[in-house]
C-alpha cells in the first residue's frame, strides 16, 4: 500500500486486505484496534514506527502534522498522544501553518509539499521529518518493522484468557460439570490462538473445523513438543487416559502459560450408548460441551459410514453386473456415448495405464482389451470390505445378502463392521494432505481376482466419489477444555483393531500452532502394548514426527487387580479390596506397571507415571507406586487429581512433563519394515507382550504367503488383541510369561499401510449389555438439553 499513487490512496483499496495480512497497518480494523489501545493485536504501520524511534523523548512537546492524511495520519496521531505529545494536524493551505510552524518542537510531514506552498523557517532545535512517499527511495525501517511483526505473529506466546474453574465436591456428574461452564465462542477461540478467520469453518457456537492451508502458512515455523499419554493395562472401566491428557494441557496452558493443545479421538456413538458412556475426558479435566463432543461433532464418521457403503454397494454391484453381461454390454455402459461422443473419465484412463493398454480412444480396444478393461473378476469367496453402522448391533456379525429376486440368486455371507472399525477411518487418521489421503483411498484392497491379484477401490472407479465425501471430514475440529485451552478432536480408529490413535493432520497443525517452546498432548488408545506401540511404529513412521515424552497413565485400582484383586465389571459396585487400603495388592500389582515402563523404554523415549487418584485411594498406596515406578526407570511419577480440582491438580505432572522434553531422546523402530511379516509380528510379541513365541493358524500362513507375493510384505504390523490383558486372553492379569500367541488371520488395511495380524478371536462389531447406557440417556422437550451422558 505504501507504493500506491495518491489517488488510491482510499478506504476501499487499503480495506480490500484481511486484517490478519495487513503488514502495512493501514486497514480500518487495523487502525482501530490502534486507537483502541489494542496494541498487543495489531500492527503499528512502518512509517509511523520509523517517526517515533527519531522522536526519542517526546512527552510534553509540541508535535505539528503537516499533510498526514488517512490512516497513517491518524495512526501517527494516536501514537504521539499515547506518548505524551501535544499534536496539531494541519494540510499544507491551511492559514495557520505558518504560525504554527513556528511553535512547534518537531514537524513531520505526512505527504510531498505543493510547490505553490511557501514554508518559513521552523523553530530552532525543532525536528523535521518528511514522511512523503518516494517509491525510489529505500525502505529498510518499512521491511524490518513488518519482519519483526510477522515473527511477533508466528512465534508468540497466546494471548489466551483461560476460564476459571470452581470445582464442587463431592464432584457432580461430567455433564452437570459441562453445563454449569460457558465456553468462549470458537472464533474467539481460534483468534487467541493465532489462526486467521479464512482458516476456520465454524459449526454453530463452540465447533469449527480448520483448513489444511495453515500448514503452508506455518510451514517454516518450529514444532513445539511432542507427548503422547498411553496407560498401563486397564480395567473394563478405563483408567482416565483422556482424563489426564485433559488435565495436563490445561495445567500447561492456564495455569503454567505455556502453549499447548489436546489431540484426542472423536468417540463412536456404539460405546457412548452401550457400555462406556462418555468419551471427553471427565470430572473438572473434560472437552466442552460434552454432549457436542460425544454426539455426532462435525460428522465426520457419518460421512465414513457413507464412502465405506459406497465402496462395499460398488462391489456387490460390480460382481452382479459382470455376471450377468456380455463384454459389449458391460464396455458400452461403462463407455457410454454422451451427446453423440463416448470418451473415457480420468479414472478408467488410469485403469487402462494399470492394463498396460496405452489409448485413449474407445472405439479403437480390441475385444482382448475391452474384456480386461470391464472384467474385474471378483472372488466372492475374498471380499474383505464389509459394511459399516456406528451402532453396536451384534445381530449384524454375520448377514447375508443378495436375497431379493433382483439380485438373480447372487447370495453371499457378510457381516457389518462398527463405523470406526472401516479402513477408511484409519486412513483419516493417518493421511497427510487431501492428495495422499486420495491416493490411500484407492489402494483400498476389497477383494481378490479369481487370478489371486488385489482389487482396489480404484479398480471399482470410485476413489473420486469417495475423497468427495471424505472432503470435510479431513478437517480437524477445534474445540475446547473446561478452562478454555484449545483441543483437536479428530479421527478414532478402534485401538485393538486398528491403530487407536488420533489424526497425524491434528497433531501437525497444533505442532505449528504452539511454537517451539509449546505442547501437544495426544492419546493412544488402551494399554501401553496396544495404543503406545502402534502409534510409535505405525503414526510415527506415516507423520515422521518424533516423540518426546510418555505419560503413562497408572491407577491404584487397575494396579490391585493386576496384583490379584476380584474382577472388576462395568456396572458392577466396586469389591471392598479396591475400596480400602491394600499396600500387598498394590506391590503385586505394579508389575503391569513395571512392564509398561520397560516397553516405553524399548522406543527410548522418557516416561513420566501418571497416577490418576482416586478419592479411595490411601496416601500409603499413593507414594508406593510413585516409589516403585521411579525405581523402575520411569523419570518421574507423579500424583495427578485433575479430576477433581481441573487443571490446577496436574500441575506437577505438567512440570515434570516439561522436564522430561528436556532430557535426552533415542527414539527408534521397534523392528525394520524389511523383515518378513511373521518376524515382525514374532517380534512384537516377544518383546512387547512377553510371549514365548507366536503360532500362525494355517489360514494366517496362506494370507501371510499372499500378502509377500502381492508385494505388501514391506507395511508395519497392526495387532489386533484384547486390551484386557498383556497375551490374548483376557482373564491373565499382570505380566503373563511363557504362552504361545495363536495368529487366527491376518488381513490388510493396504491403503492405510499396514497388516493387521488377529490374535484368537476379535470382534469388529461390538453388542449391546442386558442394561445399555441409553437407559439413563433423555432429552428435555422444554430446554432441548441432553440429560444422562455419562
Amino acid at each position: 500500500a505504501l507504493d500506491l499513487p495518491e489517488s488510491l490512496y482510499s478506504s476501499k483499496v487499503l480495506n480490500a486486505v484481511k486484517p490478519e495480512k495487513d503488514v502495512d497497518g493501514l486497514s480500518s480494523v487495523n487502525l482501530g484496534r490502534l486507537v483502541h489501545g489494542d496494541v498487543c493485536d495489531c500492527l503499528v504501520p512502518p512509517t509511523v514506527c520509523a517517526v517515533m524511534e527519531l522522536l526519542e523523548d517526546i512527552g510534553g512537546k509540541k508535535v505539528l502534522l503537516v499533510g498526514a492524511r488517512g490512516a497513517e495520519g491518524a495512526a501517527l496521531q494516536s501514537v504521539l498522544q499515547r506518548r505524551g505529545a501535544a499534536v496539531l494536524s494541519c494540510h499544507w493551505k491551511a492559514p495557520q501553518l505558518q504560525s504554527e510552524l513556528r511553535h512547534a518542537d518537531a514537524v513531520v510531514f505526512g505527504s510531498a509539499k505543493p510547490h505553490d506552498v511557501p514554508v518559513s523557517c521552523t523553530k530552532p532545535g525543532a525536528t523535521v521529518i518528511n514522511c512523503a512517499h518516494d517509491p525510489l527511495s529505500g525502505k529498510s525501517c518499512y521491511y524490518n518493522s513488518i519482519h519483526r511483526w510477522i515473527q511477533s505473529q508466528q512465534c508468540r506466546k497466546w494471548d489466551l484468557h483461560s476460564l476459571k474453574l470452581q470445582p464442587l465436591s463431592p464432584v457432580p456428574s461430567d455433564i452437570e460439570i459441562s453445563r454449569a461452564q460457558s465456553p468462549k465462542a470458537v472464533d474467539v477461540l481460534a483468534k487467541e490462538i493465532g489462526l486467521l478467520t479464512d482458516e476456520i469453518e465454524i459449526y454453530g457456537q463452540t465447533k469449527a473445523k480448520v483448513r489444511l492451508s495453515l500448514l503452508e502458512r506455518l510451514k517454516d515455523q518450529p514444532d513445539g513438543k511432542y507427548v503422547l499419554v498411553a496407560g498401563i493395562t486397564p480395567t473394563p472401566l478405563g483408567e482416565g487416559k483422556s482424563t489426564v491428557t485433559v488435565g495436563l494441557v490445561q495445567a500447561l496452558t492456564a495455569h503454567l502459560n505455556i502453549n499447548s493443545f489436546a489431540c484426542l479421538r472423536q468417540p463412536s456413538q456404539g460405546p457412548t450408548f452401550g457400555v462406556k458412556g462418555g468419551a471427553a475426558g471427565g470430572g473438572y479435566a473434560q472437552v466442552i460441551p460434552m454432549e457436542e463432543f460425544n454426539l455426532h461433532l462435525t460428522g465426520d464418521i457419518h460421512a465414513i459410514t457413507a464412502a465405506n457403503n459406497l465402496l462395499a454397494a460398488a462391489i456387490d454391484a460390480r460382481i452382479l453386473h459382470e455376471n450377468t453381461q456380455s463384454d459389449k454390454s458391460l464396455y458400452n455402459r461403462l463407455v457410454p456415448v454422451v451427446n453423440g461422443v463416448r470418451g473415457f473419465s480420468a479414472i478408467q484412463l488410469a485403469r487402462l495405464r494399470r492394463l498396460g493398454i496405452n489409448k485413449t480412444d474407445p472405439e479403437t480396444l480390441t475385444e482382448e482389451e475391452i474384456s480386461k478393461f470391464v472384467r474385474l473378476d471378483i472372488d466372492p469367496s475374498t471380499i474383505t470390505w464389509q459394511r459399516v453402522v456406528d451402532t453396536n448391533d451384534r445381530f449384524l456379525r454375520k448377514i447375508t445378502v443378495g436375497q431379493a429376486n433382483t439380485e438373480k440368486g447372487f447370495v453371499r455371507q457378510a457381516q457389518f463392521d462398527i463405523a470406526v472399525a472401516s479402513e477408511i477411518m484409519a486412513i483419516l487418521a493417518l493421511t497427510t494432505s487431501l492428495q495422499d489421503m486420495k491416493e490411500r483411498l484407492g489402494r483400498m484392497v476389497v477383494a481378490n481376482d479369481k487370478k489371486g491379484q488385489p482389487v482396489t477401490a480404484e479398480d471399482l472407479g470410485v476413489t473420486g466419489a469417495l475423497a468427495v465425501l471424505m472432503k470435510d471430514a479431513i478437517k480437524p475440529t477445534l474445540m475446547q477444555t473446561l478452562e478454555g485451552t484449545p483441543v483437536f478432536v479428530h479421527a478414532g480408529p478402534f485401538a485393538n483393531i486398528a491403530h487407536g490413535n488420533s489424526s497425524v493432520l491434528a497433531d501437525k497443525i497444533a505442532l505449528k500452532l504452539v511454537g517451539e517452546k509449546g505442547f501437544v498432548v495426544t492419546e493412544a488408545g488402551f494399554g501401553a502394548d496396544i495404543g503406545m506401540e502402534k502409534f510409535f511404529n505405525i503414526k510415527c513412521r506415516a507423520s515422521g514426527l518424533v516423540p518426546s515424552v510418555v505419560v503413562l497413565v497408572a491407577t491404584v485400582r487397575a494396579l490391585k487387580m493386576h496384583g490379584g484383586g476380584p474382577n472388576v465389571t462395568a456396572g458392577a459396585p466396586l469389591k471392598k479390596e479396591y475400596t480400602e487400603e491394600n499396600l500387598q495388592l498394590v506391590a503385586d500389582g505394579c508389575c503391569n506397571l513395571q512392564k509398561q515402563i520397560q516397553i516405553t523404554q524399548l522406543f527410548g523415549v522418557p516416561v513420566v507415571v501418571a497416577l490418576n487418584v482416586f478419592k479411595t485411594d490411601s496416601p500409603a498406596e499413593v507414594d508406593l507406586v510413585c516409589k516403585i515406578a521411579k525405581e523402575s526407570g520411569a523419570f518421574d511419577a507423579v500424583p495427578c487429581n485433575h479430576w477433581s480440582a481441573g487443571g490446577k491438580g496436574a500441575v506437577k505432572l505438567a512440570q515434570a512433563v516439561e522436564k522430561a522434553a528436556n532430557q535426552k531422546n533415542s527414539f527408534k523402530y521397534l523392528y525394520s519394515l524389511e523383515l518378513p511379516i511373521a518376524e515382525k509380528i514374532r517380534i512384537i510379541a516377544q518383546k512387547v507382550y512377553g510371549a514365548q513365541d507366536i503360532e500362525l493358524s494355517p489360514a494366517a500362513q496362506s494370507q501371510v504367503d499372499r500378502y509377500t507375493r502381492q508385494g505388501f510384505g514391506n507395511l508395519p504390523i497392526c495387532m489386533a488383541k484384547t486390551h484386557l490383558s498383556l497375551s490374548h486372553q483376557p482373564e491373565r492379569k499382570g505380566v503373563p510369561t511363557g504362552f504361545i500367541l495363536p495368529i487366527s488371520d491376518v488381513r490388510a488395511s493396504i491403503g492405510a499401510g499396514f497388516i493387521y495380524p488377529l490374535v484368537g478371536t476379535m470382534s469388529t462389531m461390538p453388542g449391546l449389555p442386558t442394561r445399555p447406557c441409553f437407559y439413563d440417556i433423555d432429552l428435555d422437550p422444554i430446554t432441548e438439553q441432553v440429560k444422562g451422558l455419562f
